[in-house]
């Protein structure tokens, strides 16, 4: 099963009134479907890749029932706030001490905020006020777990979000099912800062120091009917480009994208339609393989390039596949 969606709302945010709908904080972790069968845990990302692993903190949740699927979020907190950097360095780490050593030192929490399955029942057709009240009565004094808070009031909690520095709210029907795998207007996102997942389609050096990574170019999948990805002549995605983002890039950051980017294959260039030669000069072209997250104005309100694109870190929970595309049809300029 993969994760329900929500819809990016208005802009300027203005979540909606109305008793019709409830309101959560917006988390900045990594999603994951929690499942418990048999007395093992996984902890599946949007691109179904179990990762429980890398959390042995979270293992109090086969405690909690002998079947069981939640949705949520694992987050690090720093300072008591969630920090995506933080929380995507666990997804890295391999099995064993190591992850016993981060658990100890960067302890992450799972943030549940869904039921979708207990004890062999199926619970996405029922409204999500239904699957609220059962996940209350169920995630009492669990380890590492916390339920996701719920407000009536979404300007106050938009308001109380961006004075505290988080990353924004979501808003959901009352009423409504969920639906596994779709983006449904059900719910809706209201993020602070604009971050959109992109994939990474080349890179660019530094002036003046060939051997240092000062730019990625990154675009959308370009979907045709059906929502089938479109792929160029050697069979890997198409995409539609969203420019080049070289802030952010300065440090380890940098350093950890430029060794990952080694490992990916040299293709031929990515995109639907060629850019300007003074961004594409000593470019390399890769294969569509490299899921990063980027900051930007507006970034999931357009679909032509990114104003003032920031990098924020890798995903390396999602492939090419679990990102948005832009369907040809309708969405493409």
């Amino acid at each position: 099963m993969r994760p329900m969606l929500a819809t990016p709302g208005e802009i300027p945010p203005r979540p909606p009134t109305g008793p019709a709908w409830v309101h959560e904080i917006k988390w900045d972790g990594i999603r994951l479907l929690a499942e418990v069968q048999d007395g093992r845990l996984r902890l599946l990302t949007r691109g179904e890749r179990d990762i429980a692993h890398a959390f042995p903190e979270l293992a109090g949740l086969t405690e909690v029932a002998d079947d069981l699927l939640l949705d949520g979020e694992a987050v690090c907190l720093v300072e008591g706030r969630p920090s995506f950097a933080h929380v995507v360095e666990r997804v890295h780490v391999g099995r064993g001490a190591a992850a016993q050593r981060l658990a100890l030192a960067r302890p992450a929490t799972y943030i549940a905020f869904d039921l979708l399955r207990l004890d062999g029942l199926d619970l996405t057709a029922l409204p999500w006020t239904a699957r609220r009240q059962a996940l209350e009565q169920l995630l009492e004094d669990v380890p590492g777990v916390q339920l996701s808070p719920v407000y009536d009031d979404g300007a106050m909690l938009l308001t109380a979000t961006r004075d505290q520095h988080l990353e924004g709210v979501v808003s959901k029907r009352r009423d409504a099912a969920y639906q596994p795998g779709r983006r449904s207007s059900a719910w809706l996102k209201f993020p602070h800062r604009g971050r959109v997942s992109v994939v990474v389609g080349g890179w660019r050096p530094e002036t003046g120091r060939p051997g240092r990574l000062g730019a990625v170019h990154v675009g959308l999948p370009l979907r045709g009917p059906g929502g089938m990805p479109l792929r160029a002549a050697d069979g890997s995605l198409l995409l539609r480009y969203r420019g080049r983002v070289g802030s952010g890039l300065a440090g380890r950051a940098g350093e950890h994208l430029q060794q990952l980017l080694a490992d990916v294959p040299v293709g031929d260039y990515p995109f639907d339609a060629p850019i300007p030669h003074a961004e594409s000069r000593g470019s390399t072209w890769v294969e569509p393989r490299l899921v990063v997250d980027v900051a930007a104005l507006d970034a999931e309100r357009t679909t032509d390039r990114l104003r003032q694109p920031s990098f924020q870190g890798v995903r390396p929970d999602l492939g090419p596949d679990d990102v948005a595309g832009l369907d040809i049809d309708s969405e493409a300029p």
